[in-house]
């Protein structure tokens, strides 16, 4: 074994343990497992220098998963490169039934090599913790609309039924606190319920106020501040997008970041024959709930009210224009769509499918008056 030789690694990670195989440059390269190694830096870099003695060049892999990036940024810095692989995009056998974690290790130690890996785009560390943020104000909503239906189910089951139209606003509220429950028991459930209820909301509002606290200091402040002029995203909807998508420079073209949010339909074709279904879903479902939501506001004709010109004035306006353009189209398009019979859940996909394009556009504004300013 020369010392010019490559050697491609492949890492199965787990909690307390990461299973490591090596597969040898070249096409008929020998594949060996190592064993398994603590998940401690103390011992990654052990393996490291061990391997560096006897290759010249080391590439490593692993998938991406509940064990973060940790371990990339680690590799990293000890000057290798290290791929984080997509779970869901690494090849499978039809008919291999068996999963150890020698063979998930040494599966990646040949794909790698083979360069049959797709690789996920990993965020900084300043980056990685506005998504967590996001994240957890998403997981606080979910909650809220969990309590929120626990309470709606107990008053269904009473006969409580509220004759207004709008739930949980204030004339809501003040018709939930006036219900007389003759049970005690269920009068405790639902004074419980409602405090839970409350403290859900207190709790994104808390969150609500963290993210908008730390926007200044992220280094993609600028393009959250542009997306706002588009309509029906405000600051959490556009550090959600941003947080969950990353780096939009990365996408050559607005296609590729419509493939990427799952936007786009699918398709089996063979022969003469071509067949679209539905959209792929695949990609950050996280950023595409939140385009879709947005998508719903272009239902009304174009317009900018007192508080989003504020946040107009606010973009380039280079942006501004971008933005009013987008509001233009897709309004039209909305319409336009709706009066051919399309149901809605389709209309509002294509709207979202389109605003991704506005984005990508908006995105490349403000990178190139960034660089013009340089």
């Amino acid at each position: 074994m020369g010392q010019n030789s490559e050697a491609f690694i492949g890492i199965d990670t787990s909690k307390l343990r990461n299973a490591v195989a090596v597969a040898e440059g070249g096409r008929a390269g020998e594949v060996r497992y190592q064993g398994e190694i603590d998940t401690t830096d103390a011992a990654t870099r052990k393996l490291v220098a061990k391997l560096a003695a006897k290759y010249s060049k080391l590439t490593f892999c692993y998938e991406a998963g509940p064990t973060g990036y940790g371990l990339y940024r680690l590799i990293e810095s000890l000057g290798h490169a290290c791929v984080v692989v997509a779970p869901s995009l690494v090849p499978k056998k039809a008919g291999d039934r068996i999963k150890t974690n020698r063979r998930d290790a040494e599966g990646l130690a040949r794909l790698l090599r083979a360069g049959e890996l797709t690789s996920v785009w990993v965020p900084d560390e300043r980056h990685e913790a506005m998504r967590d943020l996001s994240r957890a104000r998403e997981a606080a909503v979910d909650d809220l609309k969990s309590k929120r239906q626990q309470i709606s189910s107990l008053l269904l089951r009473l006969g409580l039924h509220y004759p207004g139209k709008k739930t949980w606003g204030k004339a809501h509220r003040n018709w939930l606190r006036s219900q007389k429950i003759a049970q005690r028991e269920q009068r405790i459930v639902f004074e419980e319920l409602l405090g839970a209820e409350g403290q859900a909301q207190a709790r994104i509002d808390r969150l609500d106020v963290a993210i908008r606290a730390a926007v200044p200091e992220w280094s993609l402040a600028a393009i959250v501040t542009a997306l706002q002029a588009m309509r029906g995203i405000d600051v959490v909807a556009a550090v959600t997008v941003l947080a969950e998508i990353g780096d939009l420079s990365r996408f050559a073209s607005p296609r590729e970041l419509m493939g990427y949010l799952g936007l786009v339909p699918s398709e089996r074709s063979t022969g003469d024959s071509v067949k679209r279904g539905g959209i792929t879903k695949a990609g950050n479902r996280r950023a595409r709930r939140i385009l879709i939501d947005a998508a719903w506001s272009y239902r009304h004709p174009p317009r900018i009210g007192r508080e989003k010109q504020a946040k107009v004035d606010a973009a380039p306006k280079a942006v501004a224009e971008i933005a009013w353009k987008a509001q233009t189209r897709l309004s039209a398009r909305f319409r336009t769509l709706a009066k051919k019979g399309k149901r809605p859940t389709i209309v509002v996909t294509a709207i979202a499918r389109e605003m991704c394009g506005f984005i990508w556009a908006i995105h490349r504004a403000m990178t190139a008056a960034a660089t013009a300013t340089r």
